[in-house]
């Protein structure tokens, strides 16, 4: 495998529950050993695809006590009044944040105490030959290159994978690299003195302006850490923010509340690196028996969904599944991934890049506010037929394709009944069970 982030030990668990020697290679160093560098850690968001491949590898009971749940997005107006839009009506429909570092430092101890899974750092892979069956490393501590023969190789590399881009050149197979054109800055809003959070620890805090947004998530030191969402470039945007009067004139007029909370906004805003966002698109995710992509390798998203880790664990439980299913028979393995999981992956990027509009500027719409008060009403009068959207990709296990789906028609269904009574006070239900049918 190629990459130790979070997808590579979590599917070196399973298949070595299932009797596989696995080999990762990593090309940073040992993060157990080593501290990491600030600013490139956008905080997760564990919801119920990632809780479930957690909990069959046996990891969940050891990270659950370690996440904060978040019952829904704060949202802060320009005026500094917050309001609080539940993700669910339910008392368990909450996601939760986990620090990015503990949880990869937890699935690397478990890959490696299964007894069959080695981990070899600082190995940056350069190029894959197929045909060869050999991998090119350069070894970062001493740059000599070093050639590594494989039966087989699985990419969970990320979105700027290298053995992606060896399929790709070997391959007749389509893929799309679409850049989001905003990156992100990662900042922190410290706790308390007294060692107590500054703003509600239960709720994803989000300040939507528009074009751009800020949110934090909790921590379990107290902290929160908080990510600029910014344009690349433009009239403000990375490229015209940089000064300590630019950043001090976006935060005054655009976060106002922010500002008293970050003591280290104009040193972090400065020292912190940017960090690009893209969708990655590609199909298949395979070729013939001996490679595979899974995880931000095959699918990257951006981080609006929350689903970036919990898309990449559940490619792992169904890429496990059909070993189970197909002990040792690698290329209907890997067929029979690619054809499961494709439309899922796009699907999902899809997804990911609409909630982004919806997240920096909807949230605030009353014509978005009178939507939402539809659904949940809705999702009330038909509770197993008419399960919101984003209660679809959070709280449940339904394919990622079938969601976008079957959210085009929820959204269809909300339009007519707003048509028959543009208050949302009526609800015509034989109307509306016709269309569920």
């Amino acid at each position: 495998m190629i990459g130790a982030g979070l997808t590579g030990p979590l599917l070196a668990t399973y298949l070595a529950h299932r009797g596989y020697c696995v080999e990762i290679f990593e090309r940073r160093s040992d993060m157990r050993k080593e501290s990491i560098s600030a600013g490139r850690s956008i905080n997760l968001a564990l919801s119920a695809r990632g809780n479930n491949a957690l909990k069959e590898v046996g990891l969940y009971d050891k990270i659950k006590p370690n996440t904060i749940p978040m019952k829904g997005r704060m949202i802060h107006g320009l005026n500094g009044n917050t309001n609080l839009q539940p993700y669910g009506q339910k008392e368990n429909e909450v996601i939760f944040s986990v620090s990015r570092a503990q949880l990869n430092m937890e699935l690397m101890n478990m890959a490696e105490e299964t007894g069959n899974v080695t981990i070899q750092f600082n190995h940056q892979l350069l190029s894959a030959d197929l045909e060869q069956n050999k991998l090119l490393f350069q070894l970062s501590d001493s740059l000599e290159k070093i050639e590594w023969p494989f039966k087989r190789v699985i990419g969970c590399d990320g979105s700027a994978s290298i053995l992606r881009k060896s399929i790709v050149e070997k391959a007749n197979i389509k893929y799309l690299k679409k850049p989001l054109g905003h990156g992100y800055k990662e900042l922190t809003i410290p706790a308390m003195d007294s060692g107590k959070f500054q703003i509600e620890p239960n709720a994803l805090h989000i300040w939507p302006r528009g074009n751009y947004m800020l949110i934090a998530l909790p921590n379990n030191d107290y902290s929160f850490t908080c990510t600029l969402f910014f344009p690349m470039i433009g009239k403000t945007s990375f490229d015209t923010v940089r000064t300590e009067k630019e950043i001090l004139d976006l935060f005054q007029s655009q976060f106002p509340d922010s500002i008293d909370l970050m003591p280290n906004l104009v040193e972090e805003f400065q020292k912190n690196p940017i960090g690009d966002l893209a969708s990655v698109y590609c199909k298949p995710w395979h070729w013939e028996d001996k490679a595979l992509l899974i995880g931000d390798a095959a699918h990257a998203v951006v981080p609006f969904f929350g689903q970036g880790m919990n898309a990449s664990f559940q490619d792992c439980s169904t890429l496990a599944k059909l070993v189970d299913q197909n002990e040792n028979n690698w290329k209907i393995i890997f067929n029979a991934f690619s054809s499961a999981q494709v439309e899922n992956g796009h699907a999902i990027a899809d997804m990911a890049l609409e909630n982004y509009m919806e997240m920096r500027d909807h949230v605030n719409d009353p014509k978005y506010k009178k939507r939402r008060e539809i659904e949940l009403k809705l999702e009330r009068m038909f509770p197993d037929q008419f399960i919101p959207r984003y209660s679809m990709v959070s709280f449940h296990q339904i394919p990622y394709a079938e969601v976008y789906q079957l959210g085009k028609r929820q959204f269809n269904i909300i339009g007519e009944v707003l048509k028959a009574d543009p208050s949302g006070q009526f609800i015509d239900k034989a109307m509306v069970e016709k269309m569920l049918s």
